[in-house]
């Protein structure tokens, strides 16, 4: 049976507005101002759009310059790190072929994130980190001197530090405390489970849920949210990824979030109002906006 495209219905709209703290509008059909319009009248009236690669990164900078309603992250995402060590133009590289690069390449390349890094509509440094599930063994030195540098251009811009963590949660944690974090650290869709959260509360870091949490098999993932902080709790699309139960599996968009929102209300105790109160306020808080 072919794969469900369809979009899912729009839910009904949240009494207090919210914000998505991790999209990629750029691989999203349909224009920015269409999804910020159906994002809206369903009370999500912020995202942060997220760059995984130089040029979706320029992409994001100069969308958040458009739109008021959008904010950026920049950054190479941590597959995206060994692919130029290695001049491999596949995967998130939307920049073509070109030349084995080395160290140099992946210099110039953090180079041009860092210059984005600079502009103020662009709030956020990621999403970078450690990801084990796509690169083998012999990308994990690329990943993390990137994940460092990285690290040291969100302290120095003064900006959020957005993390990819897969399968990588210990080596996470360790560089981010060799390094010292930035003051405001965001774990985007948070994969830890409960001890990892109270070791992230101890931290001050973000943890930013993402739909996976509504799925059958995420028991972990809300025995996490049961436990941080609601403080240090937000919420995200990763869209067009993650789509939220019951349309897991379709495309995900920022007007998805009260899905997602309201499931994390009832892991929590909490109704909806105080949810989003708390996410709204709290993603202000991370990416200073």
């Amino acid at each position: 049976m072919p794969a469900d495209t369809t979009p899912p219905p729009a839910p009904a709209p949240l009494r207090v507005p919210a914000a998505d703290s991790h999209t990629h509008l750029d691989m999203q059909s349909g224009t920015v101002d269409e999804a910020l319009a159906q994002a809206a009248a369903v009370g999500v009236t912020t995202v942060v759009q997220v760059g995984c690669d130089v040029a979706g990164s320029r992409w994001a900078a100069t969308t958040a310059a458009a739109h008021p309603a959008v904010h950026a992250a920049v950054a190479l995402h941590p597959n995206e790190a060994p692919r130029i060590v290695h001049g491999d133009p596949d995967g998130w590289s939307r920049q073509g072929a070109r030349p084995a690069g080395g160290d140099a390449a992946l210099d110039e390349a953090l180079a041009e994130i860092d210059a984005l890094a600079a502009l103020p509509h662009v709030k956020g440094v990621g999403e970078t980190g450690l990801d084990y599930f796509r690169t083998g063994p012999e990308g994990k030195a690329a990943q993390e001197r990137s994940f460092r540098a990285h690290v040291e251009m969100a302290k120095r811009h003064g900006k959020a530090l957005v993390i990819h963590d897969r399968e990588a949660h210990d080596d996470v944690l360790r560089v981010l405390k060799e390094e010292g974090a930035p003051e405001r650290t965001v774990f985007h869709c948070y994969s830890g489970d409960a001890a990892m959260a109270e070791v992230c509360a101890e931290r001050g870091y973000f943890m930013s849920f993402a739909g996976n949490v509504t799925f059958k098999n995420a028991a972990p993932l809300r025995a996490a949210l049961a436990v941080a902080p609601l403080e240090l709790v937000l919420v995200e699309t990763d869209a067009p990824f993650l789509t939220p139960a019951p349309y897991r599996g379709r495309p995900n968009a920022p007007y998805l979030i009260p899905v997602t929102l309201r499931a994390m209300a009832e892991v929590r105790g909490v109704d909806e109002d105080t949810m989003a109160a708390a996410i709204s306020a709290n993603t202000a808080r991370a990416f200073d906006y």
